[in-house]
């Protein structure tokens, strides 16, 4: 094999192997930090509504009760978090073994085949790390911890990033759009917006 394609391919193996690594880190911080923080703003929101009668409002206490179904459905979580941590530290070392490869690579005058033997056992280790379930909204706080905490500017030698594609997660892009439809929805039902086009074509 030449030196490009082992370089690509060990590239592609480090960005699967660095984004699941903080994909389990993610998973852990959210189950081991999220219900503090619930608890202190459903607190701090609780004393404040004693003085401030806004924070009486439905829909405030609408917003608060979805936090705590929330906290809920991280409870399922809080049995497994030590096993999302010590898959991130695996995965973590796994990683640093590619980063190690790929500078002994590019620097050896042809790609051996104890090369592609550590590749192929890292990947394998890889597969057998990983946990499949993840906490919602993982893949945001993986795709920060990734992108914007660790260093992968050896990665995008051989594997380039786009921002569109890469670093911007899919999820992201749905959330938008249901945020949008929402909007335009809410100005239907809301603004006559047929009289409002009239006037401003009148004009």
């Amino acid at each position: 094999m030449d030196k490009p394609e082992a370089l690509r391919l060990i590239a592609e193996k480090a960005y699967d192997v660095g984004y699941s690594a903080k994909l389990h880190f993610s998973t852990y911080d959210i189950v081991e930090k999220a219900p503090g923080w619930i608890g202190l703003i459903s607190l701090v929101v609780g004393v404040l509504s004693l003085y401030i009668d806004a924070l009486t409002a439905k829909h405030i206490s609408a917003i608060i009760t979805i936090l705590g179904i929330f906290g809920l459905y991280i409870t399922y979580y809080s049995d497994t978090k030590s096993k999302y941590f010590e898959a991130g530290q695996n995965l973590t070392e796994l990683f640093d073994r590619l980063k190690s490869l790929d500078a002994e690579c590019r620097s050896a005058s042809a790609i051996t085949s104890d090369h592609m033997a550590t590749l192929e056992a890292v990947t394998q280790s890889f597969r057998s790390v990983c946990l499949s379930k993840h906490i919602l909204f993982s893949s945001w706080l993986a795709h920060k911890k990734f992108f914007w905490e660790q260093q992968t500017d050896w990665i995008a030698k051989s594997r380039p990033f786009s921002l569109l594609r890469d670093k911007i997660p899919f999820s992201a892009y749905l959330a938008l759009a249901t945020l949008l439809s929402g909007v335009v929805v809410w100005a239907f039902c809301n603004l006559d917006l047929l009289s409002l086009t009239q006037r401003m074509c009148g004009k």
